[in-house]
């Protein structure tokens, strides 16, 4: 996973001095033991062989790696290494000039970089001509390699190709079935060389393996198979979503281990509504008549928040206590901070960034917090309460407000219901629009010539989406399956060659461009979504 937002989180949360599992860490080595003996050979080979050295693996095998392992073993004193890139120097001519520049030769032809070579090897020096990313040089540049390699009887370089495996067709082209290279070709890593190679990046990032299970560790090296570029995708991903998982989980605890304040006190107002409910009961009056002052204070009354319902049926009837008068509506309100909307979902690449949100929201617009008004009402002074009547039959609710009018008070008009039910709808709509749909159909109708650029891989779909969002229409996703388990790669643009497509890559934001981002034709994915079907 290569979130574009959230790396500041990430290291954050981990605690880490950079990211283990960027695709190239200055400083970084690791050599495993099945490699040794693979550099060993290519020193064997260089000095005893006259023919073109091929080192192949699929993308992220370590072919780079092994290419400056070679570099930094040579003996200085006695050998010169020339670095060419194929990206730079895809045809003839720019191998041929780069060549010559390493060398200080002034025409960039093969007779003068040969004269060179046979120069050098009296003063006791050889020449090693490696070149990375071969499977990107075109004909005429692998003519010139093989014609340098085979050099003259008085010298020759040591010709190393580092690339994909197509390269070998093109070269068993060229050769006409005569030998004039040999093929290395790079093995995966064991589980155990895998769980090194994820110990050793970890600690040069100031963290240890311990971050790692057993389990995820062999579900990092199965679905990698081995190859250390899969591994720093897959292992980056897993940490990425336990970091999502955990910090879900502290930002939405249970409410059996904690209930918002406003939560505790609208219940703590509940309780005490229902005490001076109970207290103030009709039989309680009566029973304690002979104890009870023989003139209430006129006009008493007693604001008690939250008092909801309608008065029960003996308190209608009985004539001889307070009337308790329930001004607005008489449908049972919600309590504040009850009602039913939910809080909006961010991504989760949001999420990773640490984008949090309220604990505790305040009411909907247009609500209120205040609590609505009891009003009780006791007989004027010197008015004798009178004999209590003979309880009537219970009538209806209905029955009894229409028997008996209410007198006007003046309604709580903090108390909106209707303003708050609307809040579950701005929570909702977002969420099921913000999902950009997986563009499997695009990629199919565009023309297989055409590029695009690879941003990342990822085995989070949510993750995907959170960056195409975020970045705009020009990145697309699509679907593909990695060793049975869906990968989603993320891609920009919709270039008609590849030189626009590497123009397009320089211009990227600095974060898109640190995770290496890489051309590639519409034709491959349109066979990688056929493959998924």
């Amino acid at each position: 996973m290569t979130s574009l937002h959230a790396d500041e989180a990430f290291l954050g949360h981990y605690q880490l001095s950079h990211d283990p599992f960027a695709t190239r860490v200055p400083g970084f080595k690791f050599f495993p033991a099945q490699r040794k003996p693979v550099l060993g050979q290519l020193h064997h080979l260089a000095r005893y062989s006259q023919l073109l050295l091929v080192v192949t693996g699929p993308q992220g095998s370590g072919k780079t790696l092994l290419r400056q392992a070679l570099v930094a073993s040579t003996n200085k004193q006695s050998v010169q290494s020339v670095v060419v890139s194929a990206r730079g120097a895809s045809d003839a001519a720019g191998v041929m000039r780069q060549v010559a520049q390493a060398l200080n030769v002034a025409q960039p032809e093969m007779r003068a970089i040969l004269s060179q070579v046979v120069q050098l090897a009296l003063t006791g020096q050889e020449v090693y001509l490696l070149v990375d990313d071969a499977e990107q040089l075109g004909e005429s540049a692998l003519e010139a390699l093989l014609g340098l390699a085979a050099g003259t009887p008085e010298g020759r370089p040591h010709v190393f190709l580092f690339g994909e495996s197509s390269l070998i067709d093109r070269l068993e082209q060229l050769s006409a079935e005569e030998e004039r290279f040999h093929v290395i070709e790079l093995q995966p890593y064991t589980e155990e060389e895998t769980r090194e190679y994820l110990a050793q990046r970890l600690d040069g990032a100031g963290q240890g393996i311990e971050l790692f299970t057993a389990d995820q560790i062999t579900d990092i090296h199965e679905r990698s198979d081995g190859w250390p570029g899969a591994i720093n995708q897959v292992a980056r991903d897993a940490m990425i979503e336990a970091m999502i998982a955990s910090r879900t989980a502290v930002k939405r605890p249970s409410m059996g281990f904690k209930m918002p304040k406003k939560h505790v006190l609208a219940l703590g107002a509940v309780v005490v509504v229902g005490i001076l409910a109970a207290w103030l009961m009709p039989g309680r009056s009566s029973n304690n008549s002979a104890t009870a002052p023989a003139t209430p204070p006129a006009n008493a009354q007693a604001q008690l928040p939250l008092g909801q319902g309608q008065p029960t049926a003996q308190q209608s009837n009985n004539q001889g206590g307070p009337a308790i008068e329930f001004a607005g509506n008489s449908q049972p309100m919600p309590l504040p901070l009850v009602g039913k909307s939910q809080p909006v979902m961010r991504g989760p690449l949001a999420e990773a960034a640490g984008n949090t949100e309220d604990d505790e929201p305040g009411p909907a617009g247009g609500t209120s917090l205040q609590p609505p008004t009891v009003t009780t009402t006791a007989p004027p002074v010197g008015v004798p309460a009178g004999p209590a009547p003979t309880p009537a039959p219970a009538r209806p609710a209905a029955a009894v407000a229409a028997a008996k009018p209410v007198a006007p008070v003046v309604k709580p008009a903090p108390v909106q219901v209707a303003t708050a039910k609307p809040a579950p709808k701005v929570a909702e709509k977002p969420a099921a629009a913000s999902a950009p749909a997986s563009g499997g159909s695009w990629y199919a109708s565009q023309p297989s010539g055409h590029y695009v650029v690879q941003i990342v891989g990822t085995s989070s779909e949510a993750a995907a989406q959170a960056i195409v969002k975020e970045n705009g229409g020009e990145y697309r996703y699509f679907k593909k399956n990695l060793q049975g388990k869906p990968l989603y790669v993320v891609t920009y643009g919709n270039f008609s060659d590849r030189a626009a497509a590497l123009a397009a890559i320089k211009v990227l934001p600095a974060k898109v461009q640190a995770g290496k981002p890489w051309p590639r034709t519409v034709a491959s994915v349109q066979q990688e979504l056929a493959a998924t079907h």
